[in-house]
């Protein structure tokens, strides 16, 4: 026993006696020593169920694979900076981290709302399969790149429902005057086709509507929905969700902040977003089961799927935004060429899979 002890103590002090050199592997061990503590802040309401808590499991999830060397504290919406934002909080530094939407910045990088979502385009496989193996992760940080922010999926709510409605839809003439909480390219269809998007953050929504401020919100789902009471305020609640197929939320890292980091801190970090990712389309397709249960079952609720030529008309406005987008826009025009093709592949895997699997079960 005193042996092992003696020879033990030689290997610490040559441990010490190789820290002292200018060895590379010294440096590593060393840099995997420190210890940080970074601030998050997130467009959210604090601790809302799905999107609000994913960037607080990340932070969970990363301290205790890092054994408390990397500690991130999260502020929700309002608390530290205001819901929209978080993009710029976190590229100048103010902050390490930011969880959010990318379609919010629309007016500033229009590009980004591919890594959210397109009308009428990818749904969450596909997009998880764009971004992870087929290039589109890629593209967006380096669209992120020059706002000196590192950008990860974190989180997807799946298909949306279309909205909730104080009024009927049951022809494009019902579109005009529509004024309608949408972001993103939706609000733009909307535009063009003869209502007036309002951008709200979440905490918003219910009161707007309910005091008639505005006619109809789409928010997330079910899920959510039924979390703000959007059905005390609105009777018709319209699917699909043309608007947000597939919508990615996303995690942001200030580059320097996350160049500080070392690699195995990185990797956690990495880990977790991706484990976040999908715990988030899990909790939300368990969410909206047990939500549309109880809005289906209440008679203040009228659950309708907009009408064909509708859904046609405003597809027919998506193209058009999105081609002049790609055509004023180089970075937009570049991601689309990525973003277009894998849809166009992946068409036919999904119809003769998930779509005729379901077709067929129903």
């Amino acid at each position: 026993m005193k042996r092992r002890h003696f020879v033990g103590g030689l290997a610490a002090a040559a441990g010490v006696a190789a820290c002292s050199s200018d060895s590379a592997d010294c440096g590593a061990g060393a840099a995997s020593a420190e210890r940080f503590e970074w601030s998050a802040v997130t467009s959210w309401p604090p601790r809302y169920p799905g999107m609000g808590m994913a960037i607080y499991n990340v932070a969970e999830q990363v301290e205790r694979a890092s054994a408390g060397r990397l500690k991130i504290k999260v502020y929700a919406a309002g608390e530290l900076v205001p819901a929209f934002e978080v993009f710029d909080a976190v590229s100048r530094g103010t902050v390490e981290v930011g969880h959010d939407a990318s379609y919010y910045h629309k007016g500033k990088v229009d590009a980004a709302q591919f890594f959210t979502a397109i009308p009428f385009g990818l749904n969450n496989a596909e997009m998880n399969g764009w971004l992870y193996y087929g290039g589109g992760l890629e593209l967006w940080r380096e669209l992120y790149d020059p706002h000196d922010l590192v950008p990860f999926p974190c989180g997807n709510t799946g298909v949306q429902m279309g909205g909730w409605f104080n009024r009927e839809i049951n022809s494009v003439d019902d579109l005009k005057g529509l004024k309608m909480r949408i972001p993103g390219l939706g609000g733009e269809v909307l535009r063009r086709a003869g209502g007036t998007p309002v951008t709200l953050p979440g905490s918003e929504i219910f009161t707007s509507l309910q005091t008639g401020a505005i006619d109809a919100t789409e928010w997330v789902g079910p899920y959510n929905d039924l979390a703000f009471g959007l059905q005390k305020a609105a009777r018709y609640y319209y699917y699909p969700g043309w608007q947000e197929p597939g919508p990615t939320l996303e995690c942001v890292i200030n580059k320097d902040a996350w160049a500080s980091l070392p690699d195995d801190l990185k990797a956690i970090v990495d880990i977790a977003c991706k484990a976040v990712n999908g715990d988030v389309a899990a909790e939300y397709t368990n969410g909206n089961i047990n939500a549309l249960e109880q809005l289906a079952n209440d008679p203040s609720v009228e659950l309708r799927a907009f009408p064909p030529e509708v859904l046609d008309y405003l597809e027919s406005i998506a193209d058009e935004v999105i081609a002049e987008l790609v055509e004023n826009d180089p970075a937009s025009a570049k991601i689309y060429e990525s973003f277009k093709a894998f849809k166009d592949k992946s068409t036919l895997n999904q119809r003769i899979s998930e779509q005729a699997f379901l077709n067929t079960r129903d």
